[in-house]
């Protein structure tokens, strides 16, 4: 399980540096020799860097990501391609960087990726809104809770709440990874057993559609949404285990067995646009899945992200598994709250496979992260023999 140790930040905050990692993207391999001898890509792009540096290596820092994230391409057009799409990255972590210093930005694995290739392969969340959710219906509002004595710092993953960081490869699946960490958690709240949950069933099986848009139906890798997973989990029963249903990054038949379902969906709320009950459901029900505009996070290296400029559209569904109350930011900036997300794009990206973004007074909402709130609660279904 991937927790704690959330490697520290070296330097300066205006850094570009590459991620250390010889894994392939869809792979949990560890880093073989000839990836740990490469060195560090870190470039100063301080206020008064013109990025004329940065273009003269781009070539030796191309290389340098091939080998490390074991990148292949089909013939030399291909590999020149990704080439340009690479250096267009370097200028644009270079701006992300600008825009929100007191986070890191650089070379990650998606570095040979155009924005809409990286939209396209690794998002998937559906549009809809919290409050399109619940238009015209309170059956699903969480109710209001108290927020006093709430806990400065509060993390899941010290509790054992929180399962392994995954990988959901080129799949826009991420909505169901959100929708089974919430789920992990809420049944390690009512049985005190952390089980790791299939995210391959959801996209199989799961076709449920979005009462306030009929066209807006789960899709497998194609895309889907938290809140109809629960209501396609309450209907069918449940979620079977990962190693009963493996997953596998791809659309396939489904082949649910509701005997072998291990964790059930009761009911599930929409917590209010509200960071205190964000807060409070959190710690009083588990992990919960969450809605993000994941802009910044195709160059997203470590710290605390609270860009300037943000859209609030989202099109990411990932995990909140806790908040921190002052995260590490260069001298220069104040320390920021944060909340802190499991992301499922494997260990080798963020923070250990977790991104933090800010929170607070002035800071609410930043990139959308209060809008899609959700959580779940779980009851035990012993798995039949």
């Amino acid at each position: 399980m991937a927790r704690r140790g959330l490697r520290p930040l070296a330097g300066a905050a205006l850094l570009l540096v590459a991620l250390f990692s010889a894994a392939a993207l869809c792979s949990a391999e560890p880093e073989d020799a000839s990836a740990a001898e490469d060195p560090l890509i870190e470039q100063v792009v301080g206020a008064g860097a013109d990025g004329d540096e940065l273009e003269l290596n781009a070539e030796a820092h191309f290389a340098s990501f091939v080998r490390r994230f074991g990148k292949s391409y089909r013939d030399e057009d291909e590999r020149a391609h990704r080439m340009s799409v690479f250096k267009a990255n370097l200028r644009r972590a270079r701006r992300h960087q600008r825009l929100d210093p007191t986070a890191v930005h650089g070379v990650t694995q998606f570095s040979d990726l155009t924005p809409a290739e990286f939209r396209r392969q690794f998002l998937g969340l559906r549009s809809s809104s919290a409050r399109d959710l619940l238009k015209g219906s309170s059956a699903h509002k969480a109710p209001i809770l108290p927020t006093d004595g709430l806990p400065t710092d509060f993390d899941w993953r010290e509790h054992g709440a929180v399962g392994p960081v995954k990988n959901q490869g080129s799949c826009g699946s991420c909505w169901s990874f959100s929708t089974s960490g919430a789920l992990e958690g809420a049944h390690y709240l009512a049985t005190g057993k952390l089980e790791v949950l299939s995210e391959q069933q959801m996209v199989d099986c799961d076709h449920e559609c979005d009462a306030s848009d009929p066209r807006s139906c789960d899709a497998g890798c194609n895309g889907g949404l938290m809140t109809t997973a629960f209501s396609y989990l309450e209907k069918v029963g449940g979620l079977e285990s990962e190693k009963d249903y493996p997953y596998t990054g791809s659309d396939s038949t489904c082949k649910f067995d509701k005997s072998k379902i291990v964790a059930q969906v009761k009911n599930f709320s929409v917590v209010s646009v509200d960071e205190d009950q964000i807060a409070a459901n959190l710690v009083k029900h588990g992990p919960l899945a969450i809605g993000i505009n994941a802009v910044f996070m195709q160059t997203y290296i470590g710290g605390v992200s609270c860009p300037y400029i943000c859209g609030r559209h989202l099109d990411h569904g990932v995990l909140l598994v806790g908040y921190g109350s002052a995260g590490y930011a260069p001298i220069r900036f104040k320390e920021k709250p944060y909340w802190i997300i499991k992301n499922s794009w494997g260990e080798n990206w963020g923070e250990n496979g977790y991104y933090k973004i800010c929170r607070g007074p002035h800071m609410q909402n930043k990139c959308g992260v209060d809008s899609m709130v959700s959580t779940v609660t779980a009851i035990h279904a012993s798995k039949k023999e």
